[in-house]
């Protein structure tokens, strides 16, 4: 089926080169520089798939950008850094029949060439990249967005990945999020932002769901709670996180990950 993609790329990092790779498939795509360009268009809505890589000038204010158009939050930017904003949305996908593996696809498509060619480790090192993905619920996404995380923090030194076990964090909230969150409803968004830098990564995933109240999980460590899994996948991202915290509704999950110590 042909898809309609929209491209929002400053430095045509990515912008040719997945330009070429979706029209040479029979999709439609438009590309634009400038946030200001997108905000411009008419039913943007209607596009597929937005994609978004754009630099943050310094000083920039904060800016939420809620509504229909699927462009990435603009974080507060303090002067001297240098801060991408990433991002793929998704959520008008739904609008025809779903397909999880054409979705798949083309996500996965769009990761490999940023990781490839745009991701280099010396240019990384320095940056501080909000990154955002909204998609509908569906595991094969959820994996696929989590290996390309695994390999951002990795390379900015966040964590070592033979010492770590954020794969398994973010693996249980992703899972939670698609599975008890919006019961495996591909009409339901998984919303996923990470905020990555050198010294730490801030992750937000948060579903459609009617949410849940953390307190009342049975705990795994009672006895009487030896044989059930109920919980455990919380347990697992208390442990690991060095911060976790959860909204009211219990529908949005935030977890930090500060810079691993080197080992002596």
């Amino acid at each position: 089926m042909q898809r309609r993609i929209l491209i929002i790329d400053d430095h045509d990092d990515l912008a040719t080169s997945l330009e070429e790779v979706f029209t040479h498939v029979g999709h439609q795509v438009r590309v634009v520089e400038r946030r200001a360009d997108a905000l411009a268009i008419e039913n943007i809505e209607d596009f597929d798939i937005v994609i978004t890589d754009l630099d943050v000038p310094s000083a920039a204010v904060a800016e939420n950008c809620d509504g229909p158009v699927c462009l990435p939050k603009m974080p507060e930017v303090p002067l001297a850094e240098h801060i991408k904003a990433f991002k793929i949305c998704g959520s008008n996908f739904r609008r025809d029949e779903f397909d999880e593996e054409e979705l798949k696809n083309i996500v996965a498509t769009i990761l490999d060439y940023k990781i490839k060619f745009i991701d280099k480790v010396d240019y990384v090192q320095d940056l501080h990249e909000n990154i955002e993905f909204e998609l509908p619920s569906a595991i094969s996404l959820m994996s696929i967005v989590l290996d390309y995380l695994m390999k951002r923090v990795e390379k900015l030194g966040v964590i070592n990945p033979e010492q770590s076990n954020l794969f398994v964090a973010l693996d249980e909230a992703f899972v939670n999020a698609v599975k008890h969150g919006n019961k495996y409803d591909a009409q339901k968004l998984v919303r996923i932002t990470a905020e990555v830098s050198k010294k730490e990564a801030r992750f937000t995933i948060e579903d459609e769901g009617e949410g849940f109240d953390v307190n009342n999980i049975p705990d795994p460590l009672d006895p009487q709670n030896l044989f059930k899994t109920s919980g455990r996948g919380v347990l697992f991202i208390y442990n690991i996180m060095d911060e976790v915290k959860y909204n009211d509704r219990g529908n949005r999950l935030t977890m930090v990950k500060k810079k691993a110590d080197p080992v002596s």
